[in-house]
């Protein structure tokens, strides 16, 4: 199936549904990848759902793509640059709101799913606007509460599924960043689970089937 122009980039699993408003899942990419990367994955999820892959809109040299720019400095250290990930986070809901009317999903059965950079990314659309989404599976990231709506503390998280996991030994994010997300999601009465894997900054496959089976529970 040809993508559709919309304003991102995206590769698309068609829903095994005939008729009615799909279910949906949308996909994002970790730093200096691309749509393809998790894409793989989309053979393996529930064939109701509608899998949209989104590349992220900024590019790196020589090649792959990032929703925010992150900068080594010598005397700072490795910081994110919150502004261009602010831009990056509307720009997810606002191609959510495009797909949703192009493809007939369903505005009520919309989950995330990211891994690393892609998870800040899914965190940050799905506690800045909870009325958009419905699960999120969040892979090795954690929440940067610098680039969530600045209102978001007062929404209603009460309709959120959150999945997340982290690799004990990762090397590129902390364990120790990932383990702030229960607290932070109880403060906010978000129905959650986290999990730990005896991996490095990926997704094993126990990972992979422990997050498949609580995507089915919650579809």
């Amino acid at each position: 199936m040809s993508p559709t122009s919309l304003s991102l980039e995206y590769l698309v699993r068609p829903s095994s549904l005939t008729s009615g408003k799909k279910p949906a899942l949308f996909m994002f990419h970790g730093y200096g990848s691309n749509e393809e990367d998790l894409f793989s994955f989309a053979s393996e999820l529930p064939e109701e759902l509608e899998v949209i892959s989104v590349r992220a809109p900024y590019d790196l040299d020589p090649f792959g793509y990032a929703w925010y720019a992150i900068n080594f400095d010598a005397e700072y250290g490795k910081w994110s640059d919150d502004v261009q990930a602010k831009k990056s986070r509307d720009k997810i809901a606002d191609f959510m709101d495009e797909a949703i009317e192009t493809f007939n999903l369903d505005e009520e059965n919309i989950t995330l799913l990211g891994f690393s950079q892609g998870t800040i990314l899914s965190y940050a659309v799905a506690l800045s606007f909870p009325e958009k989404v419905k699960n999120v599976v969040a892979l090795s990231g954690y929440i940067n509460e610098g680039i969530l709506r600045k209102d978001y503390a007062k929404k209603d998280h009460s309709k959120l599924h959150i999945y997340a996991s982290h690799g004990q030994v990762d090397q590129v994010i902390p364990v120790e960043w990932a383990q702030k997300t229960p607290d932070f999601l109880k403060k906010l009465n978000i129905n959650f689970t986290y999990e730990e894997f005896p991996v490095g900054h990926g997704v094993s496959q126990q990972n992979f089937y422990s997050f498949r089976k609580w995507l089915v529970e919650h579809l």
